[in-house]
């Protein structure tokens, strides 16, 4: 949009809000109603920038960017940083773009153990992108990238198959040891991409595994963004075998209405609780209480981010199925997690 008498920012700012909350209302999309939030990027121009309308573009949609990065329903006044981000944004996605075929990828695995016996109950797996520039990237650094362009598609098929494979290598390996069950984080993109159970599907057969042997990670922000058609496809999953685990449980909305509504196997209760356990009441009160409540409703239950030998303590005497972090082990590659798989992992 083009405002050729805005005075000033402030002016550019009232309308960029007024231009939200005119797209708040749902809109009536066949026989549905569609909710919409917007994106505003603000770039000013005068006689004195000397701007094309090129320029001022992409001026404009460095900004929306920088609006898009704060969530929904933002607005963002271009400054030159902006443009600099932009560049490294547009590098960032054109070199992820060829990660995958420059097999850049790599998997770190994180045993999760059962607080009951010290055993390894199932493996995480940990995308990891080795960059030939700057080195090793966490998904932090690149997924948001990879889930706005798309291309969490066709990578997280690429994760699927190569956990299901890494799990039939150490079956191979180590035939008298108990089956591996294998963890994989699925993004809403994914979920609500059509033929993901093909796709899974094709994953277990391809490395010759059952389908019990495969957990599905989702986050509540995933399930916020779960149509009914996206449910069936959880159900469908479930069917088959395929354990689902609600990921990162405490950061999201409304956490108890996904315990009812979805067929969720286990509840991995977020990190940021566990780190405050025995020093902070509230915290620890809460972990009692979620640890309680999925037990009454026959749900599992894993801690994240274990670091001490004192949470892991605590986490047992609260009745606590399953523990992950440092305290028990760091992520590694495969076949170095491979050599240490006979140690125990006692709480």
């Amino acid at each position: 949009m083009l405002l050729e008498d805005a005075a000033n920012v402030a002016e550019a700012i009232r309308v960029a809000q007024r231009i939200a909350e005119g797209l708040q209302e749902p809109l009536a999309v066949n026989n549905h109603q569609v909710n919409v939030s917007t994106s505003v990027g603000i770039a000013l121009g005068s006689a004195h920038t000397n701007d094309d309308p090129e320029g001022m573009l992409r001026k404009a949609d460095a900004a929306m960017y920088r609006a898009k990065e704060q969530g929904p329903a933002r607005y963002a006044v271009y400054d030159p940083a902006m443009q600099a981000r932009a560049q490294e944004r547009l590098e960032l996605e054109a070199e992820l773009r060829g990660a995958l075929q420059r097999g850049e990828f790599l998997l770190y695995y994180q045993p999760e153990v059962s607080l009951h016996d010290g055993s390894i109950v199932a493996f995480e797996a940990l995308l990891r992108w080795q960059h030939p520039q700057r080195g090793l990237l966490k998904p932090q650094a690149f997924m948001p990238l990879a889930e706005e362009t798309d291309l969490i598609v066709p990578i997280g098929r690429w994760v699927l198959e190569e956990a299901c494979g890494q799990a039939k290598r150490w079956e191979e390996e180590r035939p008298c040891a108990p089956p591996a069950t294998i963890e994989v984080n699925l993004s809403s993109r994914q979920l609500v991409r059509r033929g993901l159970t093909r796709t899974i599907e094709e994953a277990l057969r391809r490395a010759g595994i059952e389908a019990h042997r495969l957990a599905l990670d989702i986050t509540e922000t995933t399930l916020i963004k779960t149509s009914e058609d996206n449910a069936q496809a959880l159900n469908a999953l479930k069917k088959m075998g395929i354990r689902l685990h609600l990921d990162d449980f405490g950061t999201g909305y409304s956490s108890l209405s996904y315990l009812k509504r979805f067929p969720v196997d286990r509840v991995n209760v977020d990190k940021s609780f566990v780190k405050g356990l025995a020093e902070n009441a509230t915290d620890t009160a809460l972990v009692r209480m979620i640890i309680d409540l999925c037990h009454t409703l026959g749900v599992e239950v894993l801690a994240e981010g274990v670091e001490t030998s004192e949470q892991a303590a605590l986490l047992r005497d609260m009745g606590c199925d399953v523990g992950q972090g440092y305290y028990f082990a760091q992520p590694l590659l495969g076949e170095e997690l491979a050599k240490r798989l006979p140690k125990a992992f006692l709480p």
